[in-house]
Parts: C-alpha cells; structure tokens; sequence
C-alpha cells in the first residue's frame, strides 16, 4: 500500500516538474515563428489552395483521356410487354437484364483542354506563391511584435532602475532630514516622486503584458498561456546601414519576392483564358463507341434448322398393340426440324452483343452570344490581371521605399538619442552630487532625473526601429530574419 502511494507522489512530482519547467521556458524568436506558422489559419487556408490546385491540374490531365462508363439493369415485366428477343408483344411474366457501355474522345475542341492543363499548372505556381506570401506575413508579424516584447522588456527595465535610484536618494534624504541638513518637504518631493515612478513601472508592466498578448494573437495562442520571450543580444551598432538604394532593393525584392511571383502568373493564366473562351469558336470533333447486349427469360429453348424459333412440333405415325393387333393407336415422334439449343445467360449475352461507333462534329453557329460574352468576360479578366500585377508592384516599391526612409530616420535618431543619454548622465550624475550636497533644490534633481529617465526610453525605442527596420529591409532582399 505504501509503494503505491509513494508510486503515484512520484508520478504527481514528475509531470509539475515538467509542466512547472515547461511554463518557465523562454521562448526564443525560432520557436515563436514556428509555433505561429504550424497554427496561423491564413497558412493553413493557403495549403488547402494548394492540394485543390494539384487537384484541377490532375483532372485536367486525364480529361484528355477517353472516358468509359459502364451500367446495368435488371427488370421483371408482367402483362402485355414487349419480348426483348423478338420485338413481339407476348402476355406473360418476364425477366431480364441489359449491360452497356460507352466510350467517347474529344479529338478536337479548339484546344481548350491543352490550355486548361496549362492554366491550372500556371494557377498551381501561383497557389504556392501565395502559401508563400501567407507565410512571410506571418514572417514579418511575428518578427514586428515579437521585438515589441523585447522593447516594453527594456522600457520596464528602465523604469524600475529610474525607480531604484529615486528609492535610493530617498533613503539617503531620510537619514539628512533626520539630521537636519535637509528640510522636511525635500523628503515628501522625493516621496512624490518614488510614487511617479512606481506608476511608471505599473505602466510599463502593463505595456509589456499587452504587447505579450498580441504576440501570442498572432501565434494563434491562448491569452492563459503562459509566454516568456528570449532576449538576444542585439546591438544598433551591429546592424549597419544598408549601402544599397531603395530603388536597388526593390529591384532585388521584385525578383525574389512571392507575391510578385504570383501577379505575373495569374496574367499568363488570364492569358490561357483567353485562349480556352476563344476555342468554344471551332467545331469539335468527337468519337463514340458504345455496345449493349441483354438477357431474357422469355426466349424459346428450341430452334428450327432453319433459326427460327417454336414449339418442337410432333409427326404423327399409325401401328398396332402388340397384344392386341386389332386396335389401332397414333405414334407421337420429334419433329426433326426443331432441336434444344443452350440460350442461358452467357450464351444470350454473347448472342445479342450490341457495338457501334461513330464520330460526330458539332459547329457553334449560334448560342444565345454566350461563347462570345466568355470571350469578352476573358479579356477583361485579363486586364484585371495586369492592373493588379502593377498594382502590387507598386505596393512593393512604396514599402520599401518607406521602410528605407524609416530606417535612415531611425538610423539619424537613434545617433542622437545616444548623445543626448550621454550628455544627460554626465548631468544628472552631477546634479545628483550637489544635490547630496545641497547645492541644488529637488525640482533641480527632478528635472534632471526625468530628462534622464525620457532620453534612455527615447534611446531604447530608437534602438528597436532602428534594429527592426533594417530587418525589414533585410528580408525584402531576401535575407532570413535572425536574432
């Protein structure tokens, strides 16, 4: 009993290690992306369009294939009918059953299943295209919120050290007032403001928690979750400015980005639509084969010599008993014109096999203008297509072209943030001396603590714009995003 009980307070210790150690994992920004790629519901959609892409372009194949369809009845007739061995009308209860088969090739139909092949392979590349593009929203979704955590990480930071250093001149400015080298409202300024900035740090904590929560929305994870973020080492200093140009980049990305892909594929897939209404204009040649045959249990087990069918028939003969010579009797003998012929199942199937073939030319002439309204609905389809083409090219440059001017700004601030937080140090680290010394009031020294405090959030934000927007332009050229 007591093996037992220790069996199972081991087992009850071992999973709430591995849940506990679970939960306080970190996640890194690998782990983060893949997690939000296995889940992201757009991803998962853009899959589906590729399994019905490879679908089309399989059916499409093998419509240029003969087609071949089989059938069967079976059927019991009582009353007036028609004998299906004869044609005859007959009064009785009949069974039977028929099998047929078909066969049909389109040898030419204005080579519309040609360029259906070629349009559904074209709108396949362009389903993986846009698997491509699903993927690299999420790419640069995740990269986005995922070095907002980190930022609010460094914010929180900075507000705890801002309330540290307030919490520590507040115990020294205890122990002056105590002494009497300082007046009593020096300490309830400083008070004041260790409340100011515990109201920073609150702020700051609750910043973090909603930038958490959107991250995990976009990793298509539970608010209840519990989601803790890795903190590489990143330096602004290590990602330098790209030497190249916008227009240098955009080139780049057109060649290599997915959704570029996929415009210009659905312009030669419009194309093919063209093509495919414009066939429906020629005639279309077809072949047909068909065969039947049948079975029937009303057909006459006997024949004449001659293939038709009837009774045996009798020819009747005269001779006597021979016990009793003096009556006559009428001798019944077969009549040797007819004789019993086999006519089961197997023998009538292969007796009435049925075949035919045939060719047939259909020549459009006039229907009700709906070959022509195709044509027409595909040239527009078409110039839909290539408006959207320049449309998204556009879209392409205008973000490159605004993210290369975001990340030259946020280069230029993030250098000026860093001088300013140099500049504001040396200050504050003086104002703080004098202070102690009570050179200076506390409006000086709160002054001084707050521009400190606002330039090294300033330089924090600076320093992940910066970071971020130079990956942004990295990935547009085709580099992986890493932390």
């Amino acid at each position: 009993m007591n093996f037992i009980k220790y069996f199972y307070s081991f087992v009850f210790l071992f999973f709430f290690i591995l849940t506990t150690s679970a939960q306080d994992r970190a996640w890194t920004y690998s782990e983060c992306l893949e997690y939000a790629l296995e889940n992201n519901l757009s991803v998962k959609s853009g899959e589906l369009d590729v399994e019905m892409g490879e679908v089309n372009l399989k059916q499409s194949k093998a419509d240029m294939f003969p087609t071949f369809n089989f059938g069967g009845g079976y059927g019991i007739n009582w009353g007036r009918s028609i004998d299906p061995t004869t044609n005859l009308f007959i009064s009785q209860r009949i069974q039977s059953l028929g099998i047929q088969g078909n066969s049909s090739l389109t040898v030419f139909g204005g080579l519309q299943k040609l360029n259906t092949i070629k349009r559904n392979k074209l709108d396949l590349e362009a389903s993986v295209s846009d698997l491509e593009k699903a993927r690299n929203d999420v790419i640069l979704n995740v990269v986005t919120f995922y070095t907002n955590v980190i930022f609010n990480q460094e914010l929180l930071g900075n507000a705890e050290l801002q309330l540290s250093t307030t919490t520590q001149q507040l115990g020294r400015t205890e122990k002056m007032v105590e002494a009497g080298s300082l007046a009593i409202s020096e300490l309830l300024d400083l008070q004041s403001q260790e409340a100011s900035n515990e109201l920073d740090v609150i702020n700051s904590e609750n910043s973090l928690n909603l930038a958490l929560l959107t991250l995990k929305q976009v990793m298509q994870m539970l608010a209840s979750e519990e989601l803790e973020v890795v903190v590489p080492e990143m330096e602004a200093e290590d990602y330098g400015f790209l030497a190249l140009s916008a227009t240098d980049i955009y080139h780049t990305a057109e060649l290599m980005q997915p959704e570029i892909k996929s415009a210009d594929l659905n312009v030669q897939s419009s194309v093919l639509g063209e093509k495919i209404a414009k066939g429906a204009l020629y005639p279309s040649l077809n072949l047909g084969y068909n065969m039947f045959t049948n079975y029937s249990d009303a057909i006459d087990p006997f024949t004449s010599r001659d293939g038709t069918f009837g009774p045996p028939g009798e020819i009747p003969g005269a001779g006597f008993l021979t016990q009793d010579p003096t009556q006559a009797i009428t001798l019944l003998t077969p009549n040797p014109n007819f004789f019993t012929v086999n006519n089961g199942v197997g023998n009538q199937f292969n007796d009435n096999l049925s075949r035919s073939l045939n060719f047939s030319i259909s020549v459009p002439v006039f229907n009700g203008l709906v070959t022509r309204s195709g044509m027409q609905r595909a040239t527009i389809n078409r110039a839909r297509a290539e408006i959207n083409a320049r449309e998204v090219r556009n879209q392409l440059r205008q973000i490159i072209e605004t993210a290369y001017n975001d990340a030259w700004a946020a280069s230029k601030a993030f250098e000026a943030s860093q001088k300013q937080v140099e500049a504001l140090e040396e200050s504050f680290r003086v104002t703080e001396k004098r202070y102690n010394l009570g050179a200076v009031n506390f409006v000086d020294y709160q002054i001084a603590q707050n521009n400190l405090f606002g330039a090294r959030s300033d330089l924090v934000r600076t320093k992940y714009d910066y970071i971020f927007k130079t990956k942004i332009l990295d990935f547009y050229q085709g580099n992986p995003i890493e932390f």
